[in-house]
């Protein structure tokens, strides 16, 4: 017989709140008390949380997206441009990444795709 579950409803209104802070699943993980595994279980088996967590991940990208944004015109003395692109890169690969896809056609009709990535 399987233990119960720890999952507390609750936690979808914690996570979005950390969200906003700009916490990663990590982060918002710790702060919940249970490993990565339970956390992406709870995503998995509790649609309301799965979507409090999606919707978190995205006010954490508007966090970090915002202090970038102030940063860049002196709100954060020192800032190091390079550090923060690479944590960007890493944390939001899909917005962030240096990767074009060109997608060709010749005259009979097939179709190959480029794909060009810078490191």
């Amino acid at each position: 017989m399987a233990r119960p579950t720890t999952y507390d409803p609750a936690y979808c209104e914690q996570v979005l709140e950390l969200g906003k802070e700009g916490a990663s699943k990590a982060e918002m993980a710790f702060a919940l008390g249970c490993a990565r595994s339970t956390f992406a279980l709870w995503e998995e088996t509790h649609p309301e949380f799965s979507e409090a967590v999606k919707t978190a991940v995205g006010f954490s990208q508007g966090w970090w997206e915002s202090q970038g944004r102030k940063s860049v015109f002196g709100a954060t003395p020192n800032f190091n441009a390079t550090a923060f692109i690479f944590n960007m890169k890493n944390r939001f690969p899909a917005d962030w990444r240096d990767k074009q896809e060109v997608e060709q056609s010749g005259e009979v009709g097939v179709t190959f795709k480029t794909v060009y990535e810078t490191k």
